[in-house]
């Protein structure tokens, strides 16, 4: 099994969200297009109430050994479905990659 496949099921199974997207954004960083570098967003409302530190912190516990492993970066957008509405259902888009070679000239 991939790992994107790994954190879609096991935010699917502890978070219930009513969206859930995981890109693999790998292919936008330096080096070889691996399973490394990954946007989320989350809506659930098992996020309510929740700062958005202690959001991450369910996430990053979740998806601890992922970290551990082959995951680089992971950026999170996590939302209740009343701040996933307000939003108009969009997340921020990632910005370029500033690392590694892609800015060596």
């Amino acid at each position: 099994m991939s790992v994107q496949s790994d954190i879609e099921n096991k935010v699917r199974e502890h978070f219930s969200p009513a969206f859930l997207q995981v890109e693999n954004e790998s292919h936008r960083h330096s080096g070889p297009a691996t399973e490394s570098h990954f946007k989320l967003t989350v809506v659930s409302d098992r996020f309510e109430g929740l700062r958005l530190v202690a959001r991450h912190q369910k996430l990053y516990h979740l998806l601890q050994d992922e970290l551990n492993g082959g995951v680089h970066a992971l950026a999170l957008h996590t939302y209740t479905s009343e701040e996933w509405r307000t939003n108009n259902g969009n997340a921020p888009a990632s910005p370029e990659c500033r690392g590694g070679s892609k800015t060596a000239s």
